[in-house]
């Protein structure tokens, strides 16, 4: 998967890159278009575009929200009909990692 945020001191980061070199080639062919909706669920092209806001209310430091964004192959996951039930699916795979990472004054590697 393909996952882009921002932290309370960092701006925007892949923070999971799907093993790609350069992510942002299938990053910005999924989302291309998608507008700029808090709440999206888009399916492109075998991908599915997913974005939510912070689950747990998290801001940067400037106070505003959080969103993660995520790119899904289609063997990941199938048939997500909503952004409910793709923050179900994803969120408690990378909700440690952020929790650990989010108040870091550096982006992750």
């Amino acid at each position: 998967m393909i996952w882009a945020t921002r932290g309370w001191d960092w701006g925007f980061r892949f923070l999971r890159d799907g093993g790609l070199d350069d992510p942002l080639d299938v990053y910005d062919a999924v989302f291309v278009g998608a507008g700029d909706a808090t709440e999206l669920l888009v399916h492109r092209d075998g991908y599915t575009g997913l974005r939510f806001p912070d689950p747990a209310g998290r801001t940067d430091r400037s106070g505003r929200p959080i969103p993660h964004e995520f790119v899904l192959w289609a063997g990941v996951v199938t048939d997500l009909a909503s952004v409910e039930a793709g923050r179900d699916f994803v969120w408690p795979l990378v909700a440690r990692e952020y929790d650990a990472t989010w108040l870091s004054p550096t982006p992750p590697e």
